[in-house]
């Protein structure tokens, strides 16, 4: 027994190593197009007969009521709240009985001022004036009339017309800036030309460097000239209104 246990043990390593390797042998599979999942020999008998148990009120319950598909609600857009700085205009149009009687005194009494609003500055100007913004006024050119319409204040020696007082902004509201009703006065500006300062180089440094950074910058400003200001009268004004009405 001791003497067949080697010859046997060498007789199998001998018929392993006669095989081929494994990525040798053939590889074959049973491809087809055909679907058996719908055979019915191959579904069980309770699942087919299963149809005919179905009740034709459900039948018609499902067909007239059919599965619509669930559509997302739409997002509701959230209303950004009020910034520090945020401002709405407002137009005054109450005509009070005060302002019916003071008016005419007012429209009687020239010359008249204005405290105008130009991108919320105000600026007290008066017929003939010359007036040069703080900065460059986009889409306008040399010779073109503007009038302007934000006023808060008209006067002469002895009357001035006021326009409600602005209310204080808040974290929910905006501050909101009454104005006078433009059908009152008219105020129209010539501009004149553009200004531009000198150039201005500005040295800008940092703590413990040596590097010194020049940055140039030249301002232009729009100049106006205040070509005609006057005060309605009564019945201009009230001439207006009724045609509005109409």
């Amino acid at each position: 027994m001791a003497m067949l246990a080697p010859t046997f043990r060498r007789a199998l390593l001998e018929a392993r190593s006669t095989l081929p390797p494994t990525y040798l042998l053939p590889f074959r599979a049973n491809i087809t197009t055909i679907s058996h999942t719908l055979e019915t020999d191959n579904v069980p008998d309770p699942l087919i007969q299963s149809g005919h148990h179905i009740s034709k009120d459900l039948k018609q319950k499902v067909q007239s009521h059919p599965i619509q598909p669930k559509v997302a609600p739409r997002p509701v857009p959230s209303i950004p709240k009020a910034s520090a700085n945020a401002r709405k205009d407002e137009v005054s149009t109450e005509f009070t009985a005060n302002m019916k009687s003071m008016l005419p005194l007012l429209h009687s009494q020239p010359p008249h001022y204005l405290t105008v609003h130009i991108h919320g500055r105000p600026y007290l100007l008066t017929a003939g004036d010359t007036l040069r913004l703080p900065f460059l006024m986009p889409n306008v050119k040399p010779g073109d009339v503007l009038r302007l319409n934000r006023v808060t204040h008209i006067g002469s020696r002895d009357y001035t017309l006021k326009a409600p007082e602005p209310v204080k902004g808040t974290r929910d509201a905006p501050k909101k800036v009454f104005y006078l009703d433009e059908r009152l006065f008219v105020c129209r500006a010539m501009v004149v030309g553009v200004e531009q300062e000198p150039l201005r180089i500005m040295e800008k440094t940092k703590r413990r460097q040596r590097h010194v950074k020049h940055v140039k910058s030249q301002h232009q400003y729009t100049v106006l000239k205040i070509s005609e200001i006057g005060v309605k009268s009564l019945e201009e004004y009230e001439g207006t209104l009724e045609g509005l009405i109409r």
